[in-house]
């Protein structure tokens, strides 16, 4: 091989240059968080905080079949309590801000879903 020196350093440039992501972010918080405005009226949610952010919308495509399909319209949470299966009427009761709630979040996680092609788009109580 003529060129080995140049082989071994257009390989080392290359490989610092393709793992440039994984050591410019090392130590940082792989997911920011967006800052939503949480509901001023809250005093509980239908299940604990941990599980609404990861599974709300299982849960309410749960509610969507047992209460049009089924027709089963009170959902029993984990702790027992008996809520209305409604995103209208039980939701957006305290989660009424949708600018600062819940389209901040769904903007900064790329989802955009369904719910207002039926529902509608809640708005702030001025």
């Amino acid at each position: 091989m003529y060129n080995a020196k140049a082989v071994i350093v257009g390989a080392v440039i290359f490989a610092a240059l393709f793992s440039s992501p994984f050591w410019l972010n090392l130590g940082k918080d792989a997911y920011k968080r967006p800052d939503v405005v949480l509901p001023k009226n809250e005093k509980e949610c239908v299940e604990p905080v941990e599980f609404m952010r990861a599974e709300h919308m299982a849960l309410l495509n749960t509610w969507r079949d047992e209460a049009l399909r089924n027709e089963k319209r009170v959902y029993v949470s984990s702790t027992g309590k008996e809520w209305n299966i409604s995103l209208q009427n039980t939701c957006l009761k305290c989660h009424n801000d949708y600018a600062n709630f819940c389209e901040k979040c769904h903007i900064a996680n790329s989802v955009y879903p369904y719910c207002w092609t039926c529902h509608i788009t809640p708005e702030v109580k001025k």
